[in-house]
């Protein structure tokens, strides 16, 4: 199997970028690095069932060229008020797309508000103005903490928030590239970044050795956005997990990929109908 080559660094500005391991979150580094940023990866473990993803974090930052990697230890447990975070059961997610005025018993309380608030205060000893944040507003619109509205919110928070930014020395930026983008264009975006998905997790309950469950609200979005991008998820499945369009066996999707990674490297393009957006997206967030 062909290894996905190491991206390298980036030397520009200095931002800090928050990691789960999963995929929104991995394209979205991949991304930030291809645009030229000096990326502080940020990762949480915060008490979350699926722990398994800040190993994943870890190799991302280093694969897709992070310059530093911190993980930081919270215990949102000690509230619950989730599924992740509590014993609460998963439910089993459908094909429907998420109802805007509900609620998911996964939406962990303020836990974006949370995570934007550590990385504001790295940021600030970094002296560097700019956050990104994998959010997506199509497929997770059932949590206020991932809407465009939030994320403008808390921009104009932090820059009343900070020495710097009160005093009018930088203007911070909360940078949300994804925000509006479907999974399907995610899925082709790290495609073309060169992206190895079987490297990332999305599941809110794996098994005890990390493999997805199927079945959860965020295995089905993953699966529907691979299925519409008529890709294999290369990711890791439990053996009792229900078929999909957007899945088979690990050997033949890895097989799979190792062919268009050979592809690619051969050639240097991929087929535009796999790939329609070939070149990285902008980082600055499109607001309404």
């Amino acid at each position: 199997m062909t290894e996905t080559p190491e991206l390298q660094m980036g030397s520009g500005k200095p931002a800090v970028l928050l990691l789960s391991g999963g995929l929104d979150s991995v394209t979205l580094l991949a991304n930030t690095v291809r645009n030229g940023w000096s990326v502080h990866a940020l990762s949480f473990s915060y008490g979350q069932r699926h722990g398994n993803e800040l190993e994943l974090a870890a190799r991302a930052a280093k694969r897709y060229g992070a310059r530093e990697h911190k993980v930081v230890s919270i215990d949102l447990r000690a509230f619950g008020g989730s599924a992740l975070t509590a014993d609460i059961d998963v439910p089993a997610g459908t094909d429907e797309t998420p109802d805007s005025e509900h609620v998911p018993i996964t939406y962990v309380p303020a836990r974006n508000t949370i995570f934007l608030s550590f990385a504001l205060a790295w940021a600030e000893v970094l002296n560097a103005a700019d956050i990104f944040i994998g959010v997506n507003a199509l497929d997770y619109s059932g949590y206020p903490d991932c809407r465009p509205e939030f994320i403008a919110a808390y921009e104009a928070l932090a820059n009343l928030a900070t020495a710097a930014s009160a005093a009018k020395r930088v203007q911070i930026r909360v940078h949300a590239p994804l925000i509006h983008l479907t999974k399907r264009e995610i899925v082709h975006l790290g495609s073309a970044l060169g992206v190895d998905y079987s490297e990332t997790t999305s599941c809110y309950d794996p098994d005890r050795e990390g493999r997805a469950c199927g079945r959860c609200d965020a295995c089905m979005l993953r699966l529907r956005g691979f299925a519409q991008a008529r890709l294999q998820d290369p990711a890791p499945y439990a053996p009792d997990a229900p078929e999909n369009p957007g899945r088979r066996t690990s050997r033949v999707v890895n097989d799979s990929a190792s062919e268009r990674r050979q592809e690619h490297d051969h050639t240097g393009s991929r087929n535009s109908s796999d790939t329609p957006r070939s070149t990285p997206i902008p980082n600055e967030p499109s607001r309404q």
